[in-house]
C-alpha cells in the first residue's frame, strides 16, 4: 500500500463521517461532533491547523547534521522518533463504524509498535472500549499508555489499578474531556478537576501519570505540584470549546515556564514531520498525532497506521538534516520563524 491507496479506502470507508480531505483543517466538517469535527464553528480546530501553519523553518545546509539521532526517550522506553499516537476511541460513533473498536486500537497499536513508537488508548461513554485498549496493549506487553476520562475520583483510580495491572508504560487522564458532547450523550458524568482531586488521583499510581489537556502556564505549573510526569499541551482537538486558543500559541509560554520540571508533549493540528519539527522547537519533548492515524487506520489497518507513521518519521528526519540538528536537544526556537 501506499499513502494515497490508504487515504481512498479510508475515504469510501468513513464516508458521512469524515472527507479525508486534501488538508485536514477542520473547514468541511465544523461542528460535526459527534464526528471527526471540531466543537459548534469548528475555530479552535482550524486554529490549530493554521497557527501552525504560520511557523517557518530556517534552511541551513553547511553544518555536519548529516545523520540525525531521533531517539526519544519516554518514561525508560526507547522510541525511534518523539512521536506518539493520541487516545482516540469511538469508532461506532465518531467515524462510521467500518472498523470495530478493537479492530481500530489493535491496528494502531500494533502501528506504532511497528514503527518504532507506542499508542495511548483511550476511554469512552461506551466502557467496553477502554477494556478493548486494555486488552490491545496487554497483548503488546503493555507498551502504550492508558489515558482517562475526567470522571468521578473512585471511577479514574478503578480505571488506573486496571492499567498497572497489565504494567503500561504510564497512564493518565485527558482532562480537557471534561466537556465532551460524547460523553453528555451517553449519560456518562465528567467534569473539572480540583487541585487535591487531581493530587489524590496522581498518588494513587506508582505509574508515571500524564495529564493531557493543559493550555495555560498556570495550569501547566499545577501539574507540576500535584506530582504529574507529563503534560499535553491539548484542546482536545479542537472537540470542546470552540474558539479556544490554539496548541501552537499556548505550547511556547508554557514551555518556558516548566520546562525541565516535567515533560512536555504536544497534540493539535499535526500533519507532518515537518509539523513536528516545530511543535519541538516550540518546546515539546514530543507530539501525539490523532487524526492523520484515524485515515491510516480506516485505510489500511496495522500497515496504513505504520504508513502514516514511517513517513513522518523521515519528514522528521529530512528537516533536521536542512536546519542543521543533530538530535533533538538541538532543535529549538532558533530554528523557527514565530509569527507577531
Amino acid at each position: 500500500m501506499d499513502i494515497k491507496e490508504v487515504r481512498k479506502v479510508a475515504r469510501e470507508r468513513m464516508k458521512g463521517y469524515c472527507r479525508v480531505c486534501p488538508v485536514c483543517n477542520g473547514v468541511a466538517c465544523a461542528g460535526e461532533v459527534p464526528g471527526m469535527g471540531g466543537s459548534l464553528t469548528g475555530a479552535a480546530f482550524k486554529s490549530n491547523v493554521e497557527d501552525l501553519g504560520k511557523v517557518k523553518l530556517r534552511l541551513k545546509t553547511i553544518h555536519d547534521a548529516k545523520d540525525p539521532n531521533m531517539k526519544f526517550e519516554f518514561f525508560g522506553e526507547e522510541l525511534d522518533f518523539p512521536v506518539l499516537v493520541a487516545p482516540i476511541t469511538g469508532s461506532a460513533f465518531n467515524m462510521g463504524g467500518a472498523l470495530t473498536e478493537r479492530e481500530y486500537i489493535d491496528s494502531v497499536v500494533r502501528g506504532s509498535l511497528s514503527s518504532g513508537t507506542i499508542a495511548m488508548i483511550g476511554d469512552s461513554a461506551d466502557l467496553t472500549m477502554y477494556e478493548d485498549g486494555l486488552e490491545a496493549l496487554k497483548a503488546a506487553g503493555g507498551k502504550g499508555v492508558p489515558i482517562i476520562k475526567p470522571r468521578e475520583n473512585p471511577h479514574v483510580i478503578e480505571n488506573v489499578k486496571k492499567a498497572e495491572e497489565i504494567n503500561s508504560v504510564a497512564v493518565g487522564m485527558d482532562i480537557d474531556g471534561a466537556g465532551l458532547v460524547t460523553m453528555a450523550l451517553k449519560g456518562q458524568p465528567v467534569g473539572p478537576k480540583t487541585v487535591k482531586e487531581l493530587e489524590e488521583v496522581v498518588s494513587s499510581s506508582k505509574l508515571p501519570f500524564i495529564l493531557k489537556g493543559i493550555m495555560t502556564v498556570e495550569e501547566a505549573q499545577l501539574a507540576v505540584e500535584v506530582g504529574a510526569k507529563a503534560i499535553v499541551v491539548s484542546n482536545h482537538g479542537g472537540r470542546v470549546l470552540d474558539h479556544a486558543e490554539s496548541t501552537a500559541k499556548a505550547l511556547s509560554e508554557i514551555s518556558k515556564a516548566v520546562k525541565g520540571k516535567i515533560m512536555i508533549l504536544v497534540d493539535g493540528g499535526i500533519r507532518s514531520g515537518v509539523d513536528v519539527f516545530k511543535m519541538l522547537a516550540l518546546g515539546a519533548d514530543g507530539v501525539l498525532i490523532g487524526r492523520p492515524i484515524i485515515i491510516g487506520a480506516f485505510g489500511g489497518y496495522e500497515e496504513g497506521v505504520s504508513l502514516i507513521l514511517d513517513n513522518m518519521k523521515k519528514e522528521l528526519h529530512q528537516a533536521m538534516i536542512l536546519t542543521g540538528c543533530k538530535d533533538l536537544e538541538a532543535i529549538d526556537e532558533r530554528r523557527i520563524i514565530i509569527p507577531d
